[in-house]
């Protein structure tokens, strides 16, 4: 063991779950059918928290990680947690344009990355290591750090003993990027409380049992993804690493008694039309966009447990949840708030709506964020007397059951992914060939929406396949413009893009294709 002095306070939740059930299953890797116990789990978090502790990461430091669904990204989590540190997930389909901003924004002291992340962890200036293994970590050069040398491997350092920090409610545990309207990505920071409150509402709303096995094919980069981490350290459960390939999440699903597993719809579809979901399946937790009422009658038919859900990065995942009768019985709903979760309706002035008017989804509780990192102004405007506002429209029925309707803002979202159009519109007008750009979502039945964008040319124009290709290197892929256009962009008497008539327009232009 590398830990030294065991101070007053909270040990990570990995620590004492591995002192309370040692030989429990913790964690199997369904791609290579690596199993492991929680007792050789915390093996491995206090292997990487040695290593980390010898870099210097420790009590207040930002610890980066660029890693796919693999069990490395489920030990760097606890191991953030065992040092002090703060996680800061982010997603491996980054390009390096896109990394290095956040990275900076972010104040990294470390970044780890994977095979396959390596180029875009690269454009981050600060010191970034390879970890594509729990035995295999190897320093990568940066090219800020502007080296030909070949970096030493980090195994040639001696692990490092480390003082057990203090963890309080209120220390910030990680922080997730997620897209505003403005076209600057936030960065929302989350609790201890926020994470450990999150847990145990979801665990009152759908149940727990020890034996569970959490299926999680989400990335971690993602609350979706990154909440059964912790979960499943909490409960005593086991989480089972997938693809989310259809065929082989179905079969890691039968093969290791999976009993629950985080989707979104698009995904969900696709695995109903590739094979039938295991017996023993107990949840089905359906969210990221909203669920078509076919699909939840087809979840009926078929005798899933689908599960709806809202939630948003800021409330650490769920905010209401449907149990599967009520879903399947009243079609649309997300159910009710989870416990402690407290959701207004609110209209344009901030006044709470009666029961059956759409409005404002406002937001409070212990789940709900105590802001944006670094970002005051932002934070100020996300908060209301009735706490965070999430910019969704929906109502309450007279049961008090959540229907949500659209979205103040214009983010869209397409295959659980959220993108912001200002940021998408913004990568288009820096191309050769265009004067302007308005970006908008479209409806979409196999991924929810699509994103679609209307360009005015310049000089010579550019054609939509070019314009898609130049934009490869600049935006994730589940950003790029499915629907383009070329002509005017309708606008408003003040000048300002008419979305509307754009959204007409790139309907047309779907449709005509």
């Amino acid at each position: 063991m590398y830990q030294a002095t065991h101070l007053p306070g909270v040990r990570d939740w990995l620590a004492h779950r591995a002192v309370a059930t040692p030989d429990r299953l913790a964690l199997v890797d369904a791609p290579s059918g690596r199993r492991e116990t929680y007792a050789e789990v915390d093996t491995a978090v206090e292997e990487c928290a040695a290593r980390l502790a010898a870099l210097g990461v420790g009590v207040g430091s930002h610890l980066g990680v660029v890693v796919s669904r693999r069990p490395a990204a489920v030990y760097t989590a606890h191991a953030a947690m065992r040092v002090g540190a703060t996680l800061v997930p982010l997603s491996a389909k980054l390009t390096p344009a896109e990394l290095g901003p956040r990275a900076e924004r972010a104040e990294l002291d470390l970044l780890l990355c994977e095979a396959g992340t390596e180029d875009a962890a690269a454009a981050a200036d600060v010191p970034t290591y390879s970890i594509d293994d729990r035995s295999d970590w190897t320093e990568v050069a940066s090219d800020a750090d502007g080296g030909d040398d070949e970096p030493p491997d980090l195994l040639d350092a001696s692990p490092s003993t480390f003082d057990l920090p203090e963890w309080e409610l209120d220390d910030p545990l990680v922080m997730l990027y997620t897209s505003g309207t403005t076209g600057r990505p936030k960065l929302v920071v989350l609790t201890a409380k926020n994470v450990l409150a999150s847990a145990g509402a979801s665990a009152f709303r759908l149940g727990h049992d020890p034996a569970d096995r959490w299926c999680s094919p989400l990335s971690p980069a993602s609350m979706g993804g990154l909440a059964p981490v912790y979960r499943c350290a909490l409960y005593g459960t086991g989480l089972v690493l997938a693809p989310t390939d259809p065929a082989p999440l179905a079969r890691a699903m039968a093969e290791h008694g999976v009993t629950g597993v985080s989707l979104v719809p698009v995904l969900l579809e696709r695995l109903l039309d590739a094979a039938d979901l295991p017996g023993g399946l107990r949840t089905v937790l359906l969210g990221g966009a909203p669920a078509p009422a076919s699909l939840i009658e087809r979840c009926a038919e078929r005798g899933v447990p689908v599960a709806p859900t809202y939630g948003a990065t800021e409330t650490a995942s769920q905010i209401a949840t449907a149990r599967p009768a009520e879903a399947t019985a009243h079609p649309g709903t997300v159910g009710r708030p989870l416990f402690m979760t407290d959701v207004s309706v609110v209209d344009d002035r901030g006044r709470p709506v009666e029961r059956g008017e759409t409005g404002e989804l406002v937001v409070a509780g212990p789940t709900v964020t105590p802001g944006y990192y670094d970002d005051p102004a932002a934070t100020a405007e996300a908060f209301s007397p009735h706490g965070f506002r999430t910019g969704d429209l929906g109502y309450r029925d007279d049961a008090g059951r959540l229907y949500v309707v659209g979205r103040r803002s214009e983010r869209i979202v397409t295959g659980g992914e959220t993108v912001d159009p200002a940021e998408v519109a913004a990568a288009v007008r820096s191309l050769p060939g265009v004067a302007d750009a308005a970006v908008v979502g479209l409806p979409d039945e196999e991924f929810g929406e699509r994103v679609a964008a209307l360009v005015e040319p310049a000089g010579d124009g550019i054609a939509p396949e070019e314009l898609r290709d130049a934009l490869r290197d600049r935006l994730a892929g589940y950003k790029l413009p499915r629907t383009v256009a070329v002509g005017e962009i309708p606008r408003t008497e003040s000048g300002t893009v008419d979305r509307a008539a754009t959204r007409e327009r790139l309907l047309g232009e779907s449709q005509g294709a």
